[in-house]
């Protein structure tokens, strides 16, 4: 099992996998199969409540990728360590749940090194 938004897989996480809401509680997200997700815990923590942000490139208000109705494929490409945003949805997901920090970027290199990301 992996994160559903940085594909790292569970076993090289020191922490649980949690399950998120894609659309949180607070905003009225109900508790259902369409709702959740698997999220490391960097992405979990760091979406936190959040659904949309503004788009760095155009400043819309954009929704997050949403991994039950959209395909990672189409919002995001890796090269190397970093995910590469190709959409509006892609790039604020990538910008709140800081997919491209440093240090998250130096442990998806470890691990592509490793054989074992994606």
């Amino acid at each position: 099992e992996h994160c559903e938004y940085c594909l790292i897989h569970q076993g090289d996480s020191l922490y649980a996998h949690e399950a998120d809401h894609i659309i949180p509680v607070k905003h009225r997200g109900e508790t259902t199969a369409d709702n959740l997700c698997l999220a490391c815990l960097e992405c979990n923590r760091n979406k936190g409540s959040d659904f949309a942000s503004f788009d760095p490139d155009t400043e819309q208000i954009t929704p997050l990728f949403n991994p039950r109705q959209q395909q990672w494929r189409d919002h995001f490409r890796l090269e190397g360590a970093r995910i590469v945003p190709l959409t509006p949805e892609g790039r604020v997901t990538v910008f709140v749940l800081k997919l491209n920090d440093e240090m998250r970027m130096n442990a998806r290199q470890s691990l592509i090194v490793a054989g074992r990301y994606p």
